[in-house]
């Protein structure tokens, strides 16, 4: 324990449905001052893939997010299943299902917080190389997707430029290009 961890004094569920969970905390600070409720958002693990073709073309999912009601290009990824064992099989499961395309080699790159300051859950960002598309996708009721193939060097622009606007993709992308041995 760190000598600036809070100690929770009280936890309420608020929200408690597929789409969200929602605790408030009542917390000690070090210096012994009481907040609450503090407002924690809990997720599963979630796991995003950059997933580049033999010809270096990157795969992107064109989809519609609702928090922005905006339709976007994002890479593939997703929360992992009660049935996946690992990030990594989640990974393999989510490439596919909303891709069709599959690859031997995924490696782990990195693994992030999308807002620690009161969200519970990680992100672990995979590269896939060599991908080949094995079949259609498998999307779930709630998906509506587009498959976009773009050249590497045109999806680097594209984060550059505020293309690509989840934040945990451009994350997943520098830790592939770091992978990749691409950045300066």
């Amino acid at each position: 324990m760190h000598p600036f961890d809070w100690t929770i004094l009280e936890s309420t569920y608020m929200v408690r449905d597929p789409w969200q969970i929602i605790r408030a905390d009542k917390c000690q600070l070090p210096n012994g001052r009481i907040i609450g409720p503090y407002y924690v958002l809990e997720y599963g693990t979630w796991v995003n893939v950059v997933a580049l073709t033999k010809k270096r073309e990157v795969i992107l999912v064109r989809q519609y997010r609702h928090g922005i009601q905006r339709t976007i290009l994002e890479i593939p990824g997703g929360a992992m299943d009660p049935e996946d064992t690992s990030p990594l099989t989640a990974a393999r499961r989510e490439l596919l299902e909303e891709t069709g395309y599959t690859s031997d080699t995924l490696v782990e790159t990195g693994r992030v917080c999308s807002n620690p300051a009161n969200h519970n859950n990680f992100l672990h960002s995979f590269l896939a190389t060599d991908v080949e598309r094995v079949g259609e996708p498998q999307l779930d009721a709630t998906e509506q997707i587009e498959v976009v193939l773009m050249p590497l060097e045109q999806a680097i622009e594209l984060a550059k430029n505020s293309g690509l606007l989840q934040a945990m993709n451009v994350s997943s992308l520098f830790f592939a290009l770091a992978q990749l041995g691409r950045l300066r």
